[in-house]
């Protein structure tokens, strides 16, 4: 396990890309079974790829999503699953970075 550093966080590709490659990971393997496969897959490729992971402080992270995230899935979109997938989704891998990084749930 990496010594977490906010500093370091700010080029967080260079110091903790395998971190950040396992939250994204175990966030989506969670899901896998529980929503479409479609719809999970279609937010995994399209939308968490872009996707940027932030810092914001006291053990918290927030995961921002690329701008316009219904028209990159496509018809993925109109899924009646697509918003609880893509909250959820999100929720799992800023919980998983906590994770990651050692922070208690109720830090």
């Amino acid at each position: 396990m990496t010594e977490f550093d906010p500093e370091k966080f700010e080029e967080k590709y260079v110091y903790y890309f395998e971190e950040l490659e396992a939250a994204y990971s175990a966030a989506y393997q969670q899901l896998h079974g529980r929503y479409d496969s479609t719809v999970l897959k279609a937010i995994d490729r399209q939308l968490l790829s872009e996707s940027e992971p932030f810092y914001e402080g006291n053990g918290e992270f927030r995961v921002e999503l690329p701008e316009n995230p219904r028209e990159r899935v496509g018809p993925a979109a109109d899924h009646e699953q697509f918003d609880v997938v893509l909250e959820t989704l999100v929720e799992r891998i800023e919980a998983e970075l906590r994770n990651q990084f050692e922070f208690d749930e109720t830090e």
